[in-house]
């Protein structure tokens, strides 16, 4: 692992992703893996999965979705130029952006090698159209040629189905990645000893994970208490 300018390893930093990835030098990262906002109206999901409101930590940031493709474009731009050579990285997307984070991705010059389905146990009941329980997964990368892709199953399929992950504890964000599909992203796409990035971090999931996998981590988010509650889950370990 070289150096990371002003960052370090297995730390976590409270700002905004864009600025913050900005002073990272070129090429420092391994692995990217990261669920960004979705440039949706979020209040009315915050209830989805966990019933107790007051339990749920407050501050989630969205993205107006006027300005979700400049946005997008503008983050992609920063994790093509700090992965390294061989670095790869995988965005999560609901349907509704999808447009846009592709778009993003071939304007930064990434090449994407698969797009993944995740599909978990449950969506939000709808009257008039097709229930969503699947999110996609853009498993891209910087060289075509030349990135980590460890075969760990014989027959690695593209729909993968994990079910999500109830918390434990009374205090909570509003969404969190299991860390089984966390846990299979850095087994396949990093080794030990490699450095992955979460610019969105979010509750932490993939920090948890990285550090359980014997990887270094580095992760950034905006919202001061879901960088605290990260923390605790790291401390936790």
């Amino acid at each position: 692992m070289g150096s990371l300018g002003a960052f370090e390893p297995d730390t976590l930093y409270e700002g905004d992703s864009r600025a913050l990835m900005e002073q990272l030098p070129p090429g420092a990262v391994d692995l990217i893996v990261t669920d960004p906002p979705f440039a949706i109206d979020f209040t009315a999901q915050r209830l989805n999965y966990n019933r107790t409101g007051s339990n749920v930590i407050e501050g989630y940031r969205e993205i107006p979705a006027g300005e979700y493709g400049e946005f997008t474009h503008r983050w992609i731009t920063q994790a093509a130029r700090v992965l390294s050579p061989s670095g790869s990285m995988y965005v999560f997307s609901g349907w509704n952006r999808l447009r846009d984070i592709l778009e993003g991705i071939d304007a930064a010059g990434l090449t994407t090698i698969n797009h993944l389905i995740w599909k978990y146990q449950f969506g939000v009941f709808t009257k008039n159209k097709y229930v969503t329980s699947h999110y996609h997964i853009l498993y891209v990368v910087k060289d075509p040629k030349d990135y980590t892709f460890n075969k760990i199953d014989h027959y690695p399929e593209d729909v993968w189905v994990i079910n999500r992950e109830y918390w434990k504890g009374k205090k909570k964000t509003p969404t969190k990645l299991p860390q089984k599909l966390v846990q299979k992203i850095i087994r396949y796409s990093s080794n030990a000893g490699d450095l992955v990035l979460d610019p969105f971090l979010g509750s932490g999931t993939v920090a948890v994970v990285a550090q359980q996998e014997g990887r270094h981590f580095l992760g950034f988010e905006i919202v001061p208490e879901y960088v605290a509650f990260a923390r605790d889950a790291l401390r936790s370990q």
